[in-house]
């Protein structure tokens, strides 16, 4: 079978689409073939061994952590899905992954597969879907009638975090570029925040409930968030490389974000997709042997939107 494969750390260059042989599952595990896997920014952080700490990989190693295709193989005592089942998952970050026409997974981590729009798109929504879930609610508390603040509510965690806040009726600012406002308000969005001409401390007049950070921003603007957050408010934080800002006097408490994978939660946002309350919206789909020129792009920021990787039909 193709898989692309890096066998050393390094730039774009070093991940080689190649010839691999195909794997068969162990106890607990399937074998998926792969309709597609997504490209997020952690893979290039793993392939660029910025990761090696937290994420541990074998090399040679395959990218790829969001899997959407179908069940082609069985491994022992893996009960309650069967070959031929269509399903999604957020696969092992320190395992390979599904930038290759077969994956392992472990059974666990597997929910059947949104059934109202194509199989290859529900790749998009995984990783990217669970951090939006796991920050609102998990670790936010999010509820009807507070106020959210979803700071770099342009990329593709701020599209589903939007979407999320919205239905769970909750007053939605976020900020976004000229590029993506019309995305983010037409997610759901009650006030829209131009950041490239507009201070967002000087722009949010009210205190909010949650500050949702999405975004690389410089250390002190994020530590400038924690001021615009009520007493007992909280800061949660996705860029985990610049720990989350709190203020104890008042309260706020600060919350670095690593998403994990939970089944029952994607199985959650898959219900959404199926009763048309939450979209999957995907900027690009690229061939599988074109993702090393995909890292190239994504390394000099020329990526934007979710872009999902498709490897050749059998």
């Amino acid at each position: 079978m193709k898989a692309v494969r890096f066998h050393e750390y390094g730039d774009p260059d070093v991940l080689c689409h190649e010839d691999v042989e195909q794997p068969v599952p162990g106890a607990g595990e399937v074998r998926i073939r792969v309709a597609a896997t997504s490209f997020n920014s952690v893979d290039g952080n793993i392939r660029g061994g910025f990761m090696r700490g937290p994420i541990p990989v074998v090399l040679p190693h395959t990218p790829g952590i969001d899997v959407a295709g179908t069940i082609d193989a069985l491994g022992e005592g893996v009960d309650g899905i069967a070959v031929g089942d269509d399903v999604i998952g957020f696969l092992p970050m320190d395992g390979n992954g599904a930038a290759a026409e077969y994956v392992l997974a472990p059974a666990e981590v597997l929910t059947p597969a949104p059934k109202s729009i194509p199989l290859p798109d529900a790749a998009a929504l995984p990783l990217v879907g669970l951090t939006a879930w796991q920050a609102l609610f998990d670790h936010g508390k999010l509820t009807a009638g507070q106020r959210v603040l979803i700071n770099g509510a342009g990329g593709a965690v701020g599209g589903y975090a939007v979407q999320l806040a919205e239905r769970a009726e909750a007053h939605v600012i976020a900020t976004a570029s000229p590029r993506s406002s019309e995305a983010v308000t037409s997610a759901g969005a009650d006030e829209v925040i131009d950041h490239t001409t507009t201070g967002v401390s000087a722009a949010v007049t009210e205190p909010v409930d949650v500050v949702l950070n999405l975004a690389p921003v410089d250390p002190a603007e994020l530590a400038a968030l924690v001021t615009l957050v009520r007493p007992g408010g909280v800061v949660v934080n996705t860029t985990v490389w610049m720990p989350a800002p709190s203020d104890q006097e008042r309260g706020v408490r600060g919350i670095d974000l690593f998403v994990r994978s939970d089944a029952d939660q994607l199985s959650q946002l898959v219900a959404l997709i199926d009763r048309g309350e939450l979209r999957v919206d995907v900027a690009e789909r690229v061939p599988l042997a074109e993702l090393p020129a995909l890292h190239a792009r994504a390394a000099e920021n020329a990526v934007h939107g979710k872009v999902i990787v498709v490897p050749p039909v059998a």
